[in-house]
């Protein structure tokens, strides 16, 4: 009876974790797990407003933290915190910070920080290097298509496309 009720109760929990939003799970690439504030992490704990500022890929801290749409964000500075807290949508990415590249050919790729561009104030993140090599050679296309295909495919899982 008691092994009964610690599987039946198991498998409640187990059910319970896979009911988290949607949206959280399809919408936003977060790193796995949650951050002290209690949200999926965002741009692998890069500093958003650290791009549009010009300064490049700059990992943030845990110290300097804000949630945005259910996602963490990480921040280099108090300045930058306050930045993002005022106008969060300007700095958060693009395409729910998954890969621009690959949202505009109907996919969902991770956003490597690493390989990012800031185009008319909007941050956009790449998988890799070769993948930010395409985008360089048409920009304004790329983005234009990623703005057409994330509607239709922000929430699927990236195994469903």
């Amino acid at each position: 009876m008691r092994k009964t009720f610690l599987i039946a109760s198991l498998a409640a929990v187990i059910a319970g974790a896979g009911v988290a939003p949607a949206f959280a799970v399809n919408e936003l690439n977060t790193v796995p797990g949650l951050t002290a504030a209690g949200a999926p992490l965002a741009l692998h704990g890069h500093d958003p407003v650290a791009f549009l500022k010009g300064e490049g890929a700059k990992k943030g801290s845990a110290k300097f933290t804000a949630v945005y749409d259910k996602t963490a964000y990480y921040f280099t500075s108090q300045a930058n915190l306050d930045a993002f807290k005022a106008e969060p949508a300007k700095y958060a990415p693009q395409n729910g910070g998954f890969c621009t590249f690959g949202v505009s050919v109907g996919k969902k790729f991770d956003g490597d920080p690493s390989f990012a561009a800031v185009e008319g104030g909007k941050l956009y993140v790449f998988l890799n290097e070769e993948i930010y090599g395409m985008f360089l050679k048409d920009k304004a296309g790329t983005i234009a298509k990623a703005a057409v295909n994330w509607p239709k495919i922000m929430s699927k899982a990236p195994s469903e496309l």
